[in-house]
């Protein structure tokens, strides 16, 4: 069940909510005049979460590669690489 607060709670208790984010490594959600706002994470989880999308980008990016074609055999990619290293 997320965490739900209102803009009150945020301005009044932000040291609960900030320990809350740390303990649990979940967002709180704010709500203002009723409806929601925001979400409040930590930084350690905003990080995280910004990590596995560039992450997902990066799958994707060599999928897509894969599925127009554009590989080589592992052989000529270890050569590169070693041709690289000898710089």
């Amino acid at each position: 069940m997320p965490a739900i607060k209102s803009s009150a709670d945020l301005r009044n208790g932000y040291n609960e909510i900030s320990t809350f984010c740390h303990t649990y490594n979940e967002p709180v959600f704010i709500t203002k005049n009723g409806k929601g706002d925001l979400a409040v994470m930590s930084i350690e989880n905003y990080e995280t979460l910004v990590g596995k999308y560039e992450l997902y980008g990066l799958v994707k990016e060599g999928l897509d590669d894969v599925a127009a074609g554009n590989t080589r055999s592992f052989k000529e990619a270890m050569a590169d690489i070693k041709k690289r290293r000898k710089r």
